[in-house]
């Protein structure tokens, strides 16, 4: 044994020495620091002549001394180890008190391990363990961090103690890298992997000794999820563009391939995500379609396949109309934009169309509208491209009004995620005006928009498309050529004659690459990112798993406690636990009622606003009907230059109207059946489009009116079970005399999607079940919703369109759809309320499960196992020491993390 017992007895010597050193620097009292260096030194020498007398022994020859007298000697020395095990152990004791007395985070350190190693000899020899209190480490780690923050500002707070030529001056708010992000979130990610591991080895040994830890598994479920969110967090980047602005190459150059087609004619027909996947994946083109749950697979294979399929089957779908409800495309493919960043595995680049191909296809232009303001409400950043060559005329104007005038005031509280791109500035001429004032031009036209700091980038797709192909050795000949003949010029020098020589397009890739902005751009959508949504995402695990590892430590200290207490005692505290338990349930359900009610009020703003709809809708085409029955009746002039239903009617059919003798201005005389059905499809024409502009409007203000109600609604949530929770964990901490934190009430990120997503997910639902029916209306999407047969009647030679049916019809058909989206929305209200409250529910259930389970555990054990308390409790103190290293390690990623805090700074990222 003796071998053994000075094997470790040396790790533990050197461990306390090392110990007692620590403490000895961050001491404040001389005489104090110079007592703990003394000891220090004092174990040392101990040891080591310990050390030269064993290895003396144990190296003599029988020869040299006899068997016995050899054997006497070697137990002399094994008495002189006990007593040095001994004196390590009161010598930890008494540092213990002198570290609780004045605590340093470096000594707190050392002090663990010589504890653990010294525990380890002190059991081999049935010495009495070193018993640290409950919650010792924890509470000197704080005060310990708390004490160092103080030293440091009452050292820098005095000037002479710096030197400010050593001291790097900051002028400019501090923003996270993208390798600074990146190492936080491993190391996140590795601290949250080493805890889950950890929590389940600890389960998996109780589990041997017949506890089940069922009160830990919320414990588990909640660091796998919070895991799983960090691994697959979405972070969404809409492209808006005008067409012909270039957005196709914009993206092309983003992604690094020339993968999406690019023509004069509008080439999103819908909505387009691009998902990267890893260098050695084959891309994939997938299709979605309505009423199916699995996408199709149009392709795999490389880009330039991809390119030519996918450009076929946008074309196929503009010629026919869309028959195959087609509602999305997802294009998975590298991304070179973050490549180097796994952190950003969930990043999506979504193309959505812009307001001029809205107009530019002939089916379900409202799902491309809806698209686009979606992408405003719901994504992280916002690019609206812009063309270079015609940024003032009416596409643009067109792009800036539909989707930026009518949404002003929240577009101001997100300007630092919206970026306006001026693209193609490569076609500049000598002749032109300097990019930088026409950048000032668009800037002035932004602010009168609404937009008051614009953000603005110019750019060159083409540029840094062709430039990122060529330095990926993938450039066909006609990029090269491409190159050539648009770029290379520029680059051109002179030799001493004069003659000018053009330089390899691989010479010169890199540097047109950074002349393209296309990096800068990049880095910027990055890092608007990675400091704000990334950030928060980071910030939301690490609460987590800083929640899920308290919850862990919890146990231990109220094991040890439990094991402490006599058991008569410890009875009697769990009869009062459960009582206040119970308690605290009851008043969740009362938060319960409060929240149904406040649930009303989030139905009646949704109810409200979509009955205004209704009526202004409704006013809107009575006033077109009014003036078409006007006209019939006083034979007014048309006014070419105003669009309304009339004109729309005149100039296409003026022909085929009939004079009409009727005094019923409300009905139009035509000569045939086939003439009375084109008018009519005409007044569906125009009316449909009017009436969804309407809709679209409102409920995009109506979302994001709710998403603010119901962000409101989840604070009084969280603020009324948090009082709750507190008031349960003030009561524990004083029933057992423990230091325990509360139960902070969580509401993480990626646990919260927004109304727009559970709208979709009903939508979907709804065309399932639905489309059996065959029914061509699918809620707040199809245009066909609002389209109604137009009443007309058959005479001896001519038709007349009555159009006081045709306007009760389409009335009706709005009343119809109006009950449908009451509907709709209240399911989604009713399910996201519900959710919400189940989440603060569930996590002060959770807190009450698991002490009801570790009480349960110590009544069971303390049957059984009563003699064997102190040395449970030794284990017990053991395995604690390892869950607040984690505690430590995620205190220390949080003072990191919080030095890039979004709120510490202004928005820095402008051009």
């Amino acid at each position: 044994m003796l071998p053994f017992i000075f094997g470790a007895l040396g790790l533990a010597v050197g461990a306390v020495v090392g110990a007692f050193t620590t403490h000895a620097i961050g001491e404040s009292d001389r005489q104090a620091a110079k007592h703990h260096r003394t000891v220090a030194n004092e174990l040392a020498d101990n040891y080591t002549n310990l050390q030269q007398k064993y290895y003396e022994l144990a190296d003599k020859t029988e020869i040299q001394i006899l068997d016995l007298t050899r054997q006497h000697a070697l137990d002399e020395v094994e008495k002189d180890c006990l007593h040095l095990a001994v004196r390590l152990q009161h010598r930890l004791i008494s540092l213990m008190w002198d570290i609780d007395r004045e605590p340093t985070e470096d000594a707190l350190k050392v002090f663990v391990n010589a504890v653990e190693l010294t525990n380890n000899v002190l059991y081999k020899i049935n010495e009495e363990l070193i018993c640290v209190p409950s919650d010792y480490y924890a509470r000197n780690l704080i005060a310990g961090v708390q004490r160092k923050i103080i030293w440091e500002q009452e050292y820098f707070s005095n000037p002479s103690n710096i030197n400010y030529e050593e001291i790097p001056m900051e002028l400019e708010p501090k923003i996270m890298s993208e390798q600074e992000f990146q190492e936080t979130y491993n190391r996140i990610h590795d601290t949250g992997d080493k805890l889950l591991k950890y929590l389940k080895e600890l389960r998996a040994g109780r589990l041997k000794e017949g506890d089940s830890t069922q009160g830990l598994q919320s414990v588990e479920d909640n660091i796998t999820k919070a895991l799983k969110a960090l691994a697959e967090q979405k972070y969404q980047v809409a492209v808006i563009a005008a067409m012909k602005a270039g957005k196709s190459t914009f993206l092309n150059a983003i992604i690094g391939a020339d993968i999406l087609a690019s023509e004069a004619e509008a080439c999103t027909v819908c909505r387009t995500d691009i998902r990267p996947i890893n260098a050695g994946q084959t891309p994939r083109l997938l299709e979605y379609q309505a009423g199916k749950r699995e996408p199709i697979v149009l392709i795999k294979g490389e880009a330039r396949e991809i390119r030519q399929i996918f450009l076929e089957r946008t074309h196929e779908i503009r010629a026919k109309s869309n028959q195959d409800n087609t509602t999305r495309f997802e294009l998975e493919h590298p991304i070179e934009a973050i490549s180097k960043m796994p952190s950003l595995a969930g990043f999506t680049l979504v193309d959505t169309p812009g307001p001029n191909e809205w107009e530019s296809v002939s089916f379900n232009t409202t799902s491309l509208k809806q698209t686009a303001l979606e992408a405003l409400r719901t994504c992280d950043a916002i690019l609206f491209i812009l063309d270079y060559t015609s940024f003032r005329d009416n596409t643009n104007s067109e792009l800036l009004q539909d989707l930026i005038e009518q949404r002003r005031e929240f577009l101001a509280e997100n300007t630092g995620k919206i970026y306006f791109v001026l693209n193609k500035v490569d076609r500049k001429a000598e002749r032109d005006r300097p990019i930088a004032d026409v950048i000032e031009s668009l800037r002035i036209n932004l602010v009168e928009f609404g937009i008051p700091e614009p953000i603005i980038y110019s750019v060159s797709g083409w540029q840094g498309l062709l430039s990122k192909l060529i330095q990926q050795g993938k450039a066909t000949d006609s990029h090269i050529k491409d190159f050539e003949d648009f770029f290379s010029a520029r680059y051109a020098q002179r030799d001493e004659k004069g003659r000018r020589i053009m330089p390899l397009p691989e010479e010169i890739a890199s540097q047109a690459l950074n002349d393209s902005g296309i990096p800068k751009i990049q880095e910027t959508v990055i890092q608007t990112i990675t400091q704000n949504s990334g950030w928060n995402l980071l910030s939301d695990v690490l609460d987590e798993l800083n929640k899920e590892a308290k919850a862990i430590d919890e146990t231990f200290i109220t094991g040890i406690r439990g094991w402490q207490l006599e058991f008569k005692e410890l009875l009697q505290k769990i009869e009062e636990y459960k009582k206040h338990s119970d308690s605290a349930i009851n008043q969740v359900a009362t938060v319960k009622k409060s929240v149904e009610a406040q649930k009303q009020i989030l139905i009646s703003t949704f109810s409200q606003g979509i009955n205004k709809f209704a009526e202004s809708a409704k006013k809107r085409i009575i006033s077109e009907i009014e003036r078409v029955a006007e006209n019939q009746s006083k034979k007014v002039s048309k006014d070419k230059n105003t669009q309304n239903l009339i004109t729309y009617i005149w100039d296409k059919f003026s022909s085929l109207i009939e004079e009409s003798s009727s005094s019923d201005p409300y009905k139009i005389k035509v000569k045939n059946k086939n003439d009375a059905e084109k008018i009519g499809k005409t007044i569906n024409e125009y009316c449909t489009p009017i009436i969804q502009s309407f809709w679209l409007d409102t409920q995009d203000r109506l979302v994001r009116e709710a998403t603010r109600i119901r962000e409101g609604l989840v604070q009084k949530i969280k603020r009324e079970i948090q009082a709750i929770s507190d008031e349960l964990s003030e009561f524990i901490k004083n029933n057992l005399q423990v230091e325990i934190g509360n139960n902070p009430i969580q509401f993480p990120g990626f646990e919260f999607s927004g109304i727009d997503a559970k709208i979709q997910h009903q939508q979907e639902v709804f065309t399932r079940t639905k489309k059996e029916s065959r029914t061509n209306s699918r809620c707040c999407k199809s245009d066909k919703v609002y389209e109604v047969d137009v009443s007309y009647e058959e005479k001896v030679s001519y038709y007349e369109i009555d159009l006081q049916l045709t306007l009760q019809g389409i009335q009706q058909n709005i009343d119809s759809q109006v009950q449908r989206n009451l509907e709709l929305l209240q399911r989604v209200i009713e399910k996201q309320v519900s959710d919400d409250f189940r989440k603060g529910e569930k996590q002060i259930n959770d807190y009450i499960n698991r002490f009801q389970d570790e009480f349960d555990s110590l009544l069971k054990q303390r049957a059984t196992r009563e003699v064997e308390a102190s040395e449970v409790i030794a284990i017990l103190e053991n395995q604690r020491i390892k869950v607040t290293e984690y505690l430590k390690e995620l205190v220390y990623i949080r003072e990191i993390l919080d030095s890039w805090k979004p709120g510490n700074q202004e928005n820095s990222l402008k051009a």
